[in-house]
Order: C-alpha cells, then structure tokens, then sequence
C-alpha cells in the first residue's frame, strides 16, 4: 500500500481551459474544506501548547490527548533519569567517545528538505561521537553542519552504553497505547540544524536532556493550507576540496514532501498558508513534549542540544482514515500545485492519465 497515492484518468491537461475549469469546479470544496479545518480550530485545538505539571496516568492521558489528538508539555516527567544530570560533554566521551555512529552532514542545516526542485538528504558520515563532540564544541573547525539524527531508534542500535541513564519506553505512555515504543532516537547537533516540516505517523514523546527545541506545530487539520510538491531525491556529497555537491538517486521514486518554510513562507507563491494557525513552543530541560500522530511539525535547536524522543505506531483507525480523505480532497482541489508536474506531462505531449507518487 502506498500512503498518500491518488489517481486521475482520462484527463487532458495541455488545455488552460482544463485548469480554469477544474478550479471552478473545485472552489465550492476548496471553500468546504476551509470551513473544516476552522470548525476544528474552534471546537476543540488550543491556541497554545498546554504544560502539565506532572505526568499523568495512564487513561486520563489517553482520554484527554491521544483521543483528542491535541499536544501538550510535559514537566517533571523526566526527573528521575540520572540523563539529565550525568550526560554532560565530558561523560558522554568517557561513556562513549570511541563509538562509532551514523551523522548526517549537511552544507546549510537543513537535512531532508527541499531545495530547488530536489529532495536533498543529508551525506551520512561514519564518526565517532568524541569527533562530533570536538567539532559542535569548536575545537575542531570543519565545514558543513553537523547533526546526530538518525531516526532507526539509534539509541538502542549505536548507543546502547547510554540506555542505563535513561527508561528503554515511557511507562504510563505504553500502558495508554497498550504497545512498547517502536523506535528510542539520540539527537544531537548544531544550532544551524532544522528539521524541515513535515509529519509522521507515530505518537511520539520527545524528551529534552540538555538545551531547547524550538517546534512549529500545525495540526492535520490545517491540511488544506499546507502545499506539497513531488520531487526528485538527491543526496549531499562533500568533495575533497571541501565543497558540497547535490547528487541524484535517479533509481529511487519521487518523493512528497513541504516546500515551504514556515520561518519564511512565500505567501506570493503559497497564498492558502495564510490562513494555517501555527503553534510555536519551546521545549526545555527535563520537559517532555508530547506530538501527536500526523501533526506537522518544523524544529530547531540551541547549540548542542541533546534530546530523546521515542515513537509509538499510530493507530491506523477511522481517525486515519478521514485523514486520507482529507489528503485525497486537497489533491484534487490542487491540480495546479507542485504535486502535478504539468509542465512535464505537457513537454511530453499530453497523457490519458496523471499518477502522483
């Protein structure tokens, strides 16, 4: 099954006629889906990330956020992880200094986004954390920006020696879900390192040992204002004289994903995002931040952060369900967004049928 695949037949798009009359016959759903993600905002998202003080039980968590699909902080959830005080540079490579491990290495930051017409991801590079710590903390100057990311639950796989200072899941978390996390993430990096938007489809707590993360959050509901395009994937390749190069994976399948940048958006060009009600919030020392399933979300960081998070599979139920109507209904009102390469499809001569991937 591919997520988020959606058909069009028979039509015939070299006419402009064709885009002006589809938008005509779109506007009534573009205005219905408006109103939908409205009403949403209205009946029951805040206008601002929740704290709590404590964590909470098992049922009332599930009851009053998971069900709800709403975000909150966490505080005093994480006090009792000898993490928070013991994983300071200095510990961090006498524990684990001669490790190898996956980083992601980047020439601006930003690591899985989009520049130009690409998909770029970052180069991933074997080396030892001592080598990462050196560089984040200036000892050693190096080109590029420099982020341990790797998202395959990397604690447990690359970092295992670190797992003792910390729980392997969140009890009360995998009590509300009636599952064990699928995936325990290690992150840590530079400041220049941003996570682009996008979305993910797990539950997923993410804990903060050391520093801040800054999360721009918007709900699944704010769908029809977030534009996505299709884009060829491409790796970063730092050269031996120090410059980076974008390379293309021509054997890989196009891949969806945001445009926009939501420090900066280009309003002239993505006018529906002006009507997104983002959420901003920080999440600090010993904070936990609980982001819901399939909300979209962009990140940054101070200097050396060091944060945790741990995914829990999302529940593919009705809730999922609507969620693909609600992504099906925005393809088709955006025939003449980035996700249909008209312009491709016209240099060819017209088609009888348009696949997005």
């Amino acid at each position: 099954m591919r997520h988020g695949s959606a058909r069009i037949e028979e039509m015939n798009i070299n006419d402009d006629s064709f885009i002006t009359e589809h938008r005509n016959k779109m506007d009534p759903v573009k205005k219905r889906l408006t109103e939908f993600s409205l009403e949403a905002h209205d009946l029951y998202l805040n206008r601002s990330v929740p704290y709590l003080d404590e964590p909470p039980d098992s049922l009332q968590f599930h009851r009053d956020w998971i069900g709800p699909n709403k975000p909150c902080i966490i505080r005093n959830a994480l006090g009792h992880w000898p993490a928070l005080t013991r994983w300071t540079p200095q510990y961090l490579r006498e524990k684990v200094g001669s490790k190898v491990i996956s980083v992601a290495v980047t020439p601006t930051g930003f690591a899985d986004a989009v520049d130009g017409d690409r998909f770029v991801m970052p180069e991933e590079r074997r080396m030892t954390f001592s080598s990462v710590l050196d560089i984040i903390e200036g000892k050693v100057c190096s080109s590029g920006v420099y982020y341990i990311q790797k998202q395959s639950s990397n604690l447990l796989d690359e970092l295992p020696e670190l797992t003792d200072d910390l729980e392997r899941h969140v009890p009360w978390m995998s009590a509300a879900l009636g599952k064990l996390p699928d995936a325990v993430n290690f992150w840590l990096g530079e400041s220049n390192a941003v996570t682009s938007m996008h979305k993910d489809h797990y539950e997923n707590l993410y804990c903060v040992i050391s520093g801040e993360k800054n999360f721009i959050l918007l709900p699944p509901t704010d769908r029809p204002f977030i534009p996505y395009g299709v884009y060829q994937p491409a790796v970063y390749h730092q050269r031996d004289d120090g410059e980076f190069e974008v390379l293309d994976q021509r054997d890989c399948e196009k891949v969806p994903w945001i445009p926009l940048d939501p420090l900066d958006p280009d309003l002239d060009r993505y006018p529906q995002y002006r009507q997104a009600r983002p959420l901003h919030c920080s999440v600090k020392a010993g904070e936990m931040l609980y982001l819901p399933s399939l909300w979209f979300h962009h990140v940054q960081q101070s200097h050396g952060c060091v944060a945790v998070n741990f995914w829990y599979d999302m529940e593919y139920d009705i809730k999922y369900n609507y969620y693909q109507l609600l992504e099906s209904l925005c393809d088709i009102t955006a025939v003449t967004s980035p996700l249909w390469d008209v312009t491709a499809v016209r240099r060819e001569g017209g088609i009888n049928t348009v696949d997005k991937v």
